[in-house]
C-alpha cells in the first residue's frame, strides 16, 4: 500500500454561506493530493500528458462527515491500497483536520486514455514500476473495484454539523 499526505489551507473564498467548505471543493482537494503523491513517486502529469496519455475520472464519490470551516489546516491523506491495473487506478482519500478528526473520506477511479482516440490504454510502464515496490505478490491480482458503499446508519449524526 502506498500513502501520502498533503496540507491544505481552507481559504475563505472555498467556503459557503453556512462557512462550510463547499461540497464543490473537495473534488480540487483530491487533486492536489493525486498531484503531490505523484510527483514525490517521480511521476508528473505534465510528461504523462506530452506523451499523449490523460487521466480522466471515471468515477468519485465523496462521503462528508464533518465540515471543514475557513483557515483549517487540512491533511488529505492519499492511500493506494490496491495495484493499478489494466488502464484503472483507484485513488482513496482521508482528510483530516489539526485534531486528528476525519472529517472526510472518498474515492477517484482514474482512466489512462490516449489523448488522441479518448480510449483506454494499458498503465504506462514506468508508473506501473514506480508503484510495484508498495505492493506484495498477493495484492498484485485485480481488477480495481472501488470500496463498498457503508450503509446509510452509518452516517453522522446531524448534531455533527452544528457549531
Amino acid at each position: 500500500m502506498y500513502t501520502s499526505d498533503v496540507q491544505i489551507r481552507v481559504r475563505y473564498a472555498e467556503t459557503d454561506q453556512m462557512g462550510y467548505v463547499y461540497h464543490g471543493n473537495y473534488a480540487a482537494y483530491f487533486e492536489v493530493a493525486r498531484t503531490e503523491a505523484f510527483r514525490q513517486l517521480g511521476i508528473r502529469y505534465k510528461d504523462l500528458e506530452a506523451d499523449g496519455v490523460g487521466m480522466p475520472v471515471g468515477e468519485i464519490r465523496t462521503r462528508f462527515r464533518r465540515p471543514a470551516r475557513y483557515d483549517d489546516l487540512l491533511t488529505v491523506r492519499l492511500l493506494l491500497r490496491q495495484p493499478a491495473e489494466g488502464s484503472r487506478i483507484l485513488f482513496e482519500y482521508e482528510i483530516y483536520n489539526e485534531a486528528q478528526t476525519l472529517l472526510t473520506e472518498g474515492h477517484t477511479l482514474m482512466v489512462f486514455v490516449s489523448t488522441a482516440t479518448g480510449r483506454p490504454v494499458p498503465i504506462p510502464a514506468d508508473i506501473q514500476g514506480k508503484l510495484a515496490p508498495f505492493f506484495t505478490d498477493e495484492e498484485i491480482v485485480g481488477p480495481v473495484i472501488p470500496p463498498v458503499q457503508k450503509r446509510p446508519d452509518d452516517a453522522p449524526a446531524p448534531a455533527t454539523f452544528g457549531k
